[in-house]
């Protein structure tokens, strides 16, 4: 998602980012719409996946570790702009509640990427023994906010939290970026362990879907910033992931495959798995 730094929310346009509620995830989301049915060659070929990263006699290396996934955006807010346009503190200044996402050109939302993204991720995680929740139930509410989505990692005290995003950028611009949080004071003992995080996620995501590192923004695919109150209201490792841009065409086909979804979901996975093993 693109990052606007004032100014409204607005239907359809590639706005910014949220971060954190509490909801549990369930059943997977119906089939998209723009679905492509097979996704195309990313830059690149992933590499072959690696063996789970495992405890001790066996056990799964996320077995009861707590992980927070925050699927970006969501279904109702463009319909309710006077509840995702009010103000709310992020810790040094204060931003809209929530924003809209963007979209790619035949119309597949990010608000729906995200979601489709997330309850991947979370069937992936949850039959490796950890205990996932979502920030929000279902992809036709509004928000919750930025702030609320922070704080339900807080609450649960998360070993890893996560905020799944796709890009607005240039159309020239391709390939994905993580941005991890700088040190505003109230975070700054997150900051150490989002960038192991952002890292192990990195690594996986490239090696698993091989979408190349993003040409427009970051450097090695890693941006930090301290603007965005779902890092800067966060007190345990969180991260976000732009997993590619929605305004690039090959970007687009890519993010609006089911089978190139799955493939996302998986390669977070192994993501997490290195970072909690």
């Amino acid at each position: 998602m693109r990052i606007h730094r004032g100014g409204p929310a607005v239907a359809g346009l590639a706005l910014c980012l949220g971060a954190l509620t509490a909801c549990t995830g369930s059943s997977g989301p119906p089939a998209a719409q723009g679905e492509t049915a097979v996704p195309p060659p990313a830059t690149g070929s992933p590499k072959a996946k690696r063996k789970p990263a495992s405890a001790k006699d066996g056990a799964s290396a996320l077995d009861g570790k707590v992980v927070v996934i925050d699927p970006g955006h969501n279904g109702g807010n463009a319909e309710h702009p006077s509840e995702i346009n009010k103000q709310v503190r992020i810790g040094n200044g204060s931003k809209a509640c929530d924003t809209t996402g963007t979209e790619t050109k035949a119309g597949y939302s990010e608000h729906a990427f995200s979601w489709d993204v997330s309850n991947r991720l979370a069937r992936l995680l949850r039959a490796q023994g950890a205990k996932v929740t979502l920030t929000r139930k279902d992809d036709k509410g509004v928000g919750p906010c930025i702030t609320e989505r922070a704080a339900i990692g807080n609450r649960l005290k998360a070993d890893a939290a996560v905020s799944i995003h796709a890009d607005g950028a240039s159309p020239s611009g391709h390939g994905f970026h993580i941005i991890e949080p700088l040190s505003i004071g109230s975070n700054a003992a997150m900051v150490s362990g989002s960038t192991r995080l952002g890292t192990a996620l990195r690594d996986a995501y490239h090696e698993g879907t091989g979408i190349p590192y993003s040409n427009y923004l970051g450097k090695n695919a890693i941006d930090r910033r301290d603007d965005l109150g779902g890092l800067n209201l966060s007190t345990v490792p969180k991260v976000f992931i732009e997993c590619g841009n929605m305004q690039n065409q090959g970007d687009a086909a890519r993010l609006s495959s089911a089978s190139f979804r799955q493939r996302i979901a998986e390669s977070l996975a192994e993501g997490f798995e290195t970072y909690l093993s």
